[in-house]
């Protein structure tokens, strides 16, 4: 059934004030909508960070450590700043403060201080009149290096203590170790009729946006400093930048242009923020720096390859009793989200089925590799994988069908995990149902020929963290409203719309509440001298948070706007309605008005119209340290199911069809919503069957490049199929939960889980290339060979 008209109970959305619709009237949510920065970007008149030019502007260029692991003995920047044509030249001596997204592990400079940890560390910066004069600069500054021992592989670097990555560490090269455990796992796995224990790889790999970092930065002469970045966190790089500036933070403005992609890769304050500002302040000019492709792949910031060994164990009947995890995860040079990534590993993988015993221990290790960190669906979807293949091994132990071992270990709605997550709505079980029906699951799977196979996996996320990164009461979104006599509301948001359609989501809400055209609603974002703070374009929160927030805002101007009509119309409020532009007395539908003169009303009787909204989120979470990690005011779940074949000559890897059943909550756009959709899912494939962001033994990048970084084609690419399931929660914005990264997690196990189908063998070790298939295809055939040589020869005595 379509779950499109079920209704969540006590619902903040809900008809609780005059003038609100019911839950089923709807005039522009759940409805498909261009989005509201749509032709600006499909015309090229949008305006990305790069496109920003200014007048006096300088370039400046990052020059980068050709060294792993290194001591700064000594740095010579005399010739560099005698080139004509350079205005100006840092080195780390200049910013010497650290910094970092988390604010208990602050352990990066803008540039290198005494010290690198990777090839393509920051060392020094240079302002010049152009990129070729930058350039040349660079190749004159001298630097002497001390080389140290680099470590490349996580476990040394686990094992060994000396020399330290970063000398603040308390235990050698660990960056953060997390062991939680809930319930008695060891007697739960002793008393399983069935248990599995396995160790399963997941490689590193990266964002690829398709828009480079870029950074512009003015110093006025009254002293403000203004910066445009292709960021995803403003309110974040506004606090980093008066932390390693030393400013006060009402001197700096942040504005985020349109942005082209980032899947997380642009959720950290980056070293051109920093030196764009500081060159800006010393040449009293605006100064831009663009990275290059290759300089994007050493900044990386992507997901974080991790070892994974797990133990899981069920009754006769396929119920889960314990699950137990220890996991090794390789953090790069440095900390960047790792802390949360450490926590998320362990803490996301708890649901959609009931865990009655779980441990996980998790430990996070400093390596001389680009820093790691938060990629679509951040530090749960490496587990993910791991225990949706562990899950189907169960199934066939035990002769189970892998989608029904999923069912009977649903842990419902409106319950609470075993690590104290509070699960409100949960449409799991339709989520399996869609992807069963449409595949054809029970018709086709295991039955489609040797070499062609399906496979399932589920999983869920969080819509948005309930722990700010930093700790404070304040609300994590806030929104403002402007009414113009015009008839025109403008939206001020500090949300981050990164193309997922954040700004397009204040849009339709502010026209679904007010009853407006879209066309009539502008939106202004991410400036942190214009807009409310909001915390970024992260863990899946902007739709669940600034969409609260925006209702917020609107439902307080709408009391104002319906007092102001029922006034004068003398009529009840609860018969005023606005709607498509207009405002209509329900009773008596001959008396209307348009928008602009209810605005001119309520501007009379009121004074100048506006309203503020703001979310924060509940008490959430379990009491223990760490327990508020991954706690979220509501999750989404996803269940797919993936269509390979495989050409057993070459071994490689086709894949013609994916279903996505995502439930979201409600779909405020489907269309959009089926856009996330398979994009996550299109993402997944891609970390499965052709990125390997990896290093050669000397610690530099095998191919920092589009071209040898491999992403799929349209011609690589599957037919998606997006099954939108509606189960509704009671606390998001008209029931909406996330959809930008949950739908990513199944993809990469289901297609494991599929080849098993194909082929009868179980890969493990992500990438899935076709050497990987060849080898476990003569592994598996020579163990046939030996078995039955075995029976010849006992024949034979």
């Amino acid at each position: 059934m379509s779950a499109r008209d079920l209704h969540g109970p006590g619902a903040p959305w809900g008809p609780d004030a005059p003038g609100s619709k019911t839950n089923t009237d709807f005039g522009v949510v759940g409805k498909a909508h261009r989005k509201v920065d749509g032709l600006s970007k499909a015309t090229g008149a949008a305006i990305y960070t790069d496109d920003i030019q200014l007048p006096g502007m300088l370039h400046a260029k990052t020059l980068r450590s050709p060294h792993a692991h290194a001591k700064i003995r000594r740095i010579d920047f005399s010739k560099a700043r005698a080139l004509p044509g350079v205005h100006a030249v840092i080195g780390g001596d200049s910013m010497p403060i650290k910094y970092g997204v988390i604010p208990w592990t602050p352990d990066e400079n803008a540039l290198a201080v005494d010290k690198v940890r990777f090839i393509g560390d920051p060392v020094a910066a240079v302002a010049a009149i152009d990129e070729d004069t930058a350039n040349a600069a660079l190749e004159l500054i001298e630097v002497e290096y001390e080389l140290l021992h680099a470590y490349f592989d996580p476990h040394e670097a686990l094992a060994r203590h000396e020399p330290k990555i970063h000398e603040h560490s308390k235990e050698g090269n660990i960056s953060k170790h997390v062991d939680l455990a809930f319930g008695d796992v060891d007697a739960a796995l002793a008393g399983a009729a069935v248990t599995v224990e396995d160790d399963y790889t997941f490689h590193g790999t990266t964002h690829a946006p398709i828009e480079p970092h870029c950074a512009v930065a003015t110093h006025s002469a009254d002293g403000l400093l203004t910066l445009w970045s292709a960021t995803q966190i403003t309110h974040y790089v506004h606090r980093a930048l008066a932390r390693v500036l030393e400013l006060a933070p009402h001197k700096i403005r942040v504005i985020q242009p349109c942005l082209g992609g980032a899947f997380g890769g642009k959720s950290d304050p980056f070293s051109l923020e920093f030196c764009v500002a500081k060159l800006a302040m010393l040449t009293g000019r605006p100064v831009k720096m663009l990275w290059t492709r290759e300089e994007v792949f050493y900044a990386h910031r992507g997901r974080h390859p991790m070892q994974l060994h797990y133990r899981s164990g069920c009754d006769a009947n396929g119920k889960l009793l314990g699950v137990d995890a220890k996991i090794l995860i390789d953090g790069g040079s440095y900390s960047s989200f790792g802390l949360v990534t450490t926590y998320y590993s362990g803490q996301l993988l708890t649901g959609p089925y009931h865990f009655p015993s779980y441990r996980f221990d998790s430990t996070r290790v400093f390596t001389n590799k680009p820093p790691c960190g938060p990629k679509r669906g951040h530090g749960s979807v490496q587990p993910r994988f791991a225990f949706e293949i562990q899950l189907d091994q169960l199934a066939e132990r035990l002769g189970l069908d892998p989608i029904e071992i999923r069912r009977r270990n649903f842990q419902g709605d409106f319950t609470r995990t075993v690590n104290g997550q509070r699960i409100t709505s949960n449409g799991f079980l339709q989520c399996l149902d869609e992807v069963e029906r449409a595949s054809g699951w029970k018709q086709r799977r295991g039955k489609l020929g040797r070499g062609r196979g399906l496979g399932v996996a589920g999983s869920m996320y969080i819509s948005g963290t309930n722990y700010p990164v930093y700790p404070n009461d304040m609300p994590q979104a806030g929104v403002q409203l402007k009414v113009d006599r015009s008839g025109l509301v403008t939206v001020f948001t500090g949300g981050n719309d990164i193309g997922q359609g954040s700004n397009s989501l204040c849009a339709y809400i502010v026209a679904e509440e007010l009853g407006l055209k879209i066309e009539h609603v502008r939106v202004v974002a991410a400036d942190t001298d214009l807009c409310p703070v909001d915390l970024g374009a992260y863990s899946s929160r902007v739709t669940f948070m600034v969409g609260n927030a925006t209702i917020d805002a609107c439902r307080k101007l709408r009391e104002k706007l319906v007092a102001a009509v029922a006034a004068k119309w003398a009529c009840d409020p609860r018969r005023v309605r606005f709607i498509d532009g207009h405002v209509v007395d329900l009773e008596d539908t001959a008396r209307s008005l348009s928008s602009m003169e209810a605005f001119h009303l309520a501007e009379a009787k009121f004074d100048t119209l506006g309203a503020t909204g703001a979310y924060n989120t509940p008490t959430l979470g379990g009491d223990y340290r760490g327990g508020t990690i991954g706690a979220s005011p509501a999750y989404s779940f996803t269940a797919h199911v993936v269509e390979c074949e495989i050409d057993l000559e070459t071994g490689r890897i086709h894949v013609p069809n994916v279903w996505i059943a995502h439930d979201c909550g409600r779909a405020i756009n489907p269309m959009i919503v089926a856009g996330q959709m398979e994009g996550s899912a299109y993402m997944g494939l891609a970390e499965a069957l052709l990125e390997d962001h990896d290093i050669n033994r000397f610690g530099l990048h095998k191919g920092p490049s589009l071209l040898d970084y491999r992403i799929p084609t349209s011609l690589d690419t599957p037919e998606f199929r997006a099954l939108i399931v509606e189960s509704l929660d009671p606390e998001g914005p008209y029931g909406a939960k996330e959809a930008g990264e949950g739908p990513l997690h199944p993809s990469l196990p289901a297609l494991s889980n599929a080849i098993y189908d194909a082929i009868g063998v179980r890969l493990k070790h992500l990438p899935f290339t076709p050497g990987k298939v060849l080898s476990a295809l003569r592994e598996k055939n020579a163990g046939k060979s030996l078995a039955r040589n075995g029976a010849l020869a006992g024949e034979k005595r």
